[in-house]
């Protein structure tokens, strides 16, 4: 069985944020995958920094972290685009640090879906100084990000029926 994870935090306030991005691609692609049948899809039901906890109940042997693909939010690309990485460090996602720690491993797929807003040449805009960061993460998409995030959810599905079909180097090379 594939695992896809969304990474969020759990309740009400935190539905449209930024930091839910993961739930929030979740939700937009379970419906649209042709392999849904094979996939479980994960919704951690902790907050961010302990998503590990519900994770590594999952992962029972090497095998199944070959299976696991990571989603969450990265405010180092800009909204719209994504970027397919494997057995990487978690870049002070805390979140996906989690899960690195306890999995005892890096190895496993991550997508990750930008959440910065971008200049008309492509230049991120993020915000500066942990508090803003955080400030950032916890605000709400306004519905025209929310548009650009479901356009992406197209690309999202092609990649991850392409990383189960035909593995994730090639799903790298088309979609990075």
């Amino acid at each position: 069985m594939k695992l896809v994870v969304g990474l969020g935090n759990p309740g009400k306030e935190y539905e449209n944020t930024r930091h839910n991005t993961g739930y929030i691609m979740l939700s937009m692609i379970e419906k649209k995958l042709d392999l849904k049948d094979k996939i479980k899809f994960v919704y951690p039901d902790k907050f961010m920094n302990n998503s590990g906890k519900v994770v590594a109940p999952l992962i029972k042997s090497k095998k199944d972290l070959k299976d696991l693909v990571v989603i969450y939010d990265d405010i180092d690309l800009p909204i719209g685009k994504m970027k397919i990485s494997f057995n990487r460090s978690s870049g002070g996602h805390n979140g996906l640090g989690s899960i690195i720690k306890a999995l005892k491993s890096e190895e496993f797929l991550r997508i990750r879906i930008g959440t910065s807003p971008a200049t008309s040449s492509g230049k991120i805009r993020k915000p500066k100084g942990e508090k803003d960061v955080l400030k950032f993460l916890l605000g709400e998409y306004k519905k025209s990000e929310l548009e650009i995030l479901k356009k992406l959810s197209k690309k999202v599905v092609e990649a991850l029926e392409t990383i189960f079909t035909e593995g994730k180097e090639k799903a790298m090379s088309l979609y990075n």
